[in-house]
């Protein structure tokens, strides 16, 4: 790879956007049969990056080269045409297509006339189908699909051209662990073929199995590269965010509280049945399951989006009956959802309206919103979450994925629930920002939050959690202390290997 040139090289790239210099002097270069990790704290630059590379943002200055051809990107489809190819970490599919529109979309195979070649069009989509071995086919709409399988139709697009680099944006954020096997073949297949991977992950179990070299951005500048081999997480870690980070638990000491939230018998026809657990004043617990156990299908149910088939919910030891968010809210319930962008915000809205949309009722003067307390509560959860954006004019579309994340954290903080429930809190969040919402999560339950936290990453949930609920198949398997929780015995609870215990 020494003697090689690069696939793609950018050379001192500079983006400036109203009131932030997003890209200072960036240079990145691909080497053919490379995996090349490009990582970054959110806000650092790696999308605008690979936006000025895909011709959505043009750069102020710098140059970029596709082999030894220098080139300018106007836009996506010239960056394809050029064998710059895009697997996105926010979907960009048509959800009233078919898999194979999808996939060929604007590059439909013709028969005379103009006329869809429909049959052509499917043998093509499903040959591509078969190495990913998904279980639907060229047919199938693509709305009808989990995320999951969505995320493969976009991973499909990059094998139906001749690609000199692929850039992989958080691949695995929404695959199951069969599914990230499939996709590192698809990856190693590439490889071979000479293709350069550029991949972006805030995993950092990934960037050391699958890449040869790490870039890092930091505030919009280039930090360095190092070879994957010689270096260990602490020390990317400390490049990415300046600073050494504190990885240990954060140690509960304080006093746990009483039973704020009990659920008893609780079934949802055949999603999940018979769950039984408390949450209490000043605990953090955690659920743990694999895709399918159940988890967020109790949180919809608590937050009023689903009507149980029995069961009942108790708060403060009275039981209640929700039966929409607006009662959960009213009760102290508060949400986070899995999905950010299509349930935690409207992305046309600005940062403020986002963050104060649950209580514009209770920030009224007259028939006006008071804009003052508006802002207030935004730059309270702006410095508290580290929340990065030029000022709360920003659309919350034009934030990055993690900072999306703070401001539906903020959001909910700012209602100051007594439940506080949180599905997958760090989806697509930096290392460091991760970090921080650990400790936030711990401080909310120090101050007497009962915390509700929803993962599929173990060391979250071991990092964060005083006890933790382990499901499979609908079912609760077991609940653990954090004192008394191993690895290898939530991983059989979790396989539903484990004896059923009560709560």
């Amino acid at each position: 790879m020494t003697d090689a040139k690069p696939v793609l090289h950018l050379e001192d790239i500079v983006k400036t956007f109203p009131g932030v210099r997003a890209l200072d002097g960036v240079s990145f270069a691909v080497m053919p049969g490379e995996v090349h990790a490009l990582m970054g704290e959110n806000g650092a630059g790696k999308s605008t990056l690979m936006k000025v590379l895909g011709g959505i943002h043009q750069p102020d200055g710098g140059d970029i080269f596709v082999g030894d051809d220098k080139v300018t990107m106007a836009g996506p489809l010239e960056a394809k045409a050029k064998g710059i190819v895009f697997i996105h970490q926010e979907l960009s599919l048509a959800e009233e297509l078919s898999v194979a529109e999808n996939i060929y979309l604007g590059e439909l195979p013709r028969k005379s006339l103009g006329r869809v070649d429909w049959a052509k069009l499917a043998d093509q989509t499903n040959a591509i189908l078969k190495k990913l071995n998904v279980g639907f086919d060229a047919r199938t709409r693509v709305g009808d699909l989990s995320i999951a399988n969505q995320q493969m139709v976009e991973i499909a697009r990059a094998l139906t051209v001749d690609a000199k680099a692929v850039i992989f944006d958080e691949p695995t954020a929404s695959l199951t662990d069969a599914e990230k096997v499939v996709l590192f073949d698809v990856i190693a297949d590439l490889q071979a073929d000479g293709v350069g991977i550029i991949y972006i992950s805030h995993r950092m179990e990934e960037i050391f199995k699958i890449t040869d070299r790490i870039s890092i951005l930091r505030d919009g500048q280039y930090q360095g590269t190092v070879v994957t081999a010689d270096t260990d997480e602490e020390s990317v870690t400390q490049m990415m965010i300046g600073r050494k980070l504190d990885l240990s638990r954060n140690a509960s000491h304080h006093e746990i509280g009483d039973i704020a939230l009990q659920v008893r018998g609780l079934s949802c026809g055949k999603l999940y049945q018979d769950v039984n657990f408390e949450v209490r004043r000043g605990e953090v617990v955690g659920f743990y399951g694999l895709v399918g156990a159940g988890r967020t299908e109790i949180a919809e149910t608590l937050f009023g989006l689903r009507d149980p088939s029995a069961g009942q919910i108790l708060l403060d030891g009275e039981e209640v009956r929700i039966h929409s968010p607006a009662d959960a809210i009213a009760r102290g319930i508060s949400l986070v959802p899995e999905d950010r962008k299509g349930q935690g915000l409207v992305l046309g809205m600005n940062c403020r309206d986002n963050m104060t949309l649950p209580q514009v009722e209770d920030l009224k003067t007259g028939p006006f919103v008071a804009e003052g307390a508006e802002i207030a509560i935004f730059d309270q959860y702006r410095d508290r979450l580290d929340i990065r954006t030029p000022g709360w004019k920003q659309k919350v579309g034009n934030l990055s994925g993690g900072n999306q994340q703070k401001i539906v954290i903020g959001k909910w903080l700012s209602m100051h629930p007594s439940v506080l429930i949180v599905d997958e809190p760090t989806r697509g969040i930096d290392v460091g920002s991760k970090s921080e919402i650990h400790k936030l999560l711990r401080e909310l339950a120090a101050q007497g939050y009962a915390v509700m936290v929803i993962s599929s990453e173990m060391p979250e949930v071991l990092h964060v959690s005083d006890r933790i609920v382990a499901m499979y198949s609908g079912k609760v398997m077991r609940t653990f202390t954090s004192e008394e929780v191993t690895e290898d015995s939530l991983i059989q609870a979790i396989s539903g290997l484990g004896d059923n215990q009560a709560a």
